[in-house]
């Protein structure tokens, strides 16, 4: 079969890790299998498993901060699985948040200022989520990229030219959200209610 005989890629599924594109061509997807993520790197898609519902729980604790604080209004939108084009492809953040822009973001051209990850267990995976997501969001223009840690009980906080490690005696405060607080342990508690029992 020729390269002109390929099939057009409709729908990404598992079986699609690996598998080579252009980033028109994975802009052009608009059908996914939801039970999992994916995203383009240096011109390959990684398939990685979704995580769900510790991450709708931190969305909802976001809304309640934007709805419930006056210092809240500052959050423009928050949205989980949101793509951010990076140099070399598509990176898919488990969670985005826009602050400060005072409108309603245009999720395909405006950076989030916040882009918040779950990290997961493999080493390869640990060093993408740590290391390389890290460097490339900053060069999108991300303001601070966020890594929960549920192996070692800890958030990261990545900023511009600052970390900062919070472990469960400690909430996270972020100059770009002004008054909220995340309990690490309230997260890692919900976190571990979701995970599978062996």
């Amino acid at each position: 079969m020729s390269i002109a005989e390929l099939p057009t890629i409709h729908r990404l599924n598992p079986e699609d890790n690996g598998l080579c594109m252009t980033p028109q061509e994975f802009d052009s997807i608009d059908d996914w299998d939801r039970e999992y993520t994916f995203e383009l790197v240096q011109g390959v898609v990684i398939v990685s498993p979704a995580e769900r519902q510790p991450n709708d729980l931190l969305g909802h604790w976001i809304r309640i901060y934007q709805e419930s604080q006056p210092q809240g209004e500052c959050v423009d939108d928050t949205m989980q699985e949101q793509y951010i084009a990076v140099a070399n492809g598509r990176r898919r953040a488990d969670r985005a948040v826009w602050v400060g822009l005072g409108r309603t973001p245009n999720i395909d051209h405006d950076v989030p200022q916040i882009a918040i990850e779950f990290v997961s267990e493999r080493r390869r995976d640990r060093h993408r989520d740590y290391v390389l997501k890290r460097d490339e969001y900053r060069a999108a223009g991300v303001v601070e990229y966020w890594v929960i840690d549920r192996f070692d009980r800890t958030i990261t906080v990545f900023g511009t030219d600052s970390q900062r490690k919070f472990d469960e005696a400690q909430s996270v405060q972020s100059p770009l959200l002004p008054g909220f607080e995340l309990s690490v342990q309230k997260l890692m508690t919900a976190i571990d209610r979701y995970q599978p029992t062996t």
